[in-house]
């Protein structure tokens, strides 16, 4: 298992990735992970190396820049929701985390896909929204609101989804996602004509792939079976999307 910092920059500001992959002779298809609210830590750096160990490249954007990471809910909000609100500015990080990705030799540059949790997942649907080329994206437990409190979202005029899948990994008893706004999310993936898949877990909460996600009170739960079913449901879909033996990518 290879494993780096890759440095790169978005609008000037530096950001610093994390890549990990195993030796082949040949450019493999890349996972861009786009990390939850604290930032890019050891969670997002561990699911790159799990995705490198079945055969993929695997690289944990740093949406905040800087390698920075909050330590308390009240640090990851001031983080989060200055992206939250400019949607714009989101897409712009996701998207030069997916460019060095392109740019790597060990990288098939046509076949990329982007994964992420919690405000990952949100960044990765604005990643589907920008129109960025990309084969799919797939979503763990993502926030799917555009009203944060007193925040409403900005987002971009006159964009046009260019993937043609998408994968939502979500637990019935997440608090933080309504069915109105998973409503308004599918409407607008019908009318892209992207090939979505909604998969719904039952007595599941938010965070639920997260081991370290134990606030009941919050609706933060982790759940191993849910954890477990979610993982190889994106298994299987990346195999699909990347039509790939399974041979070939464990």
């Amino acid at each position: 298992m290879n494993t780096s910092t890759i440095p790169y920059q978005v609008r000037g500001e530096e950001m610093l990735g994390f890549l990990a992959y195993k030796e082949s002779p040949e450019p493999r298809p890349a996972l861009v992970i786009s990390h939850a609210w604290r930032g890019q830590d050891d969670f997002a750096r561990e699911k790159a190396i799990a995705l490198a160990e079945l055969g993929y490249v695997g690289f944990a954007a740093d949406v905040y820049g800087n390698g920075i990471n909050a330590s308390n809910d009240e640090e990851s909000m001031e983080l989060m929701l200055p992206l939250f609100e400019d949607r714009k500015l989101l897409q712009d990080r996701i998207k030069g985390a997916v460019d060095v990705v392109k740019n790597l030799p060990q990288t098939d540059a046509t076949r990329i896909a982007a994964l992420g949790y919690c405000f990952g997942g949100l960044t990765v649907l604005e990643l589907l929204r920008s129109g960025a080329d990309i084969r799919c994206i797939v979503s763990f437990h993502a926030l799917l609101a555009d009203v944060l409190g007193e925040v409403k979202a900005k987002r971009p005029a006159n964009q046009k989804i260019q993937a043609s899948s998408a994968l939502f990994l979500h637990g019935h008893d997440d608090p933080m996602v309504s069915e109105t706004d998973i409503k308004k999310v599918q409407y607008e993936l019908d009318e892209a004509q992207v090939d979505w898949q909604f998969h719904t877990y039952g007595h599941t909460m938010h965070a639920f792939t997260n081991p370290l996600a134990t606030e009941a009170n919050k609706g933060i739960v982790y759940q191993p079976m849910s954890a477990r079913r979610s993982w190889q449901s994106m298994e299987n879909f990346l195999t699909e999307q990347f039509n790939l033996d399974r041979e070939m990518v464990h």
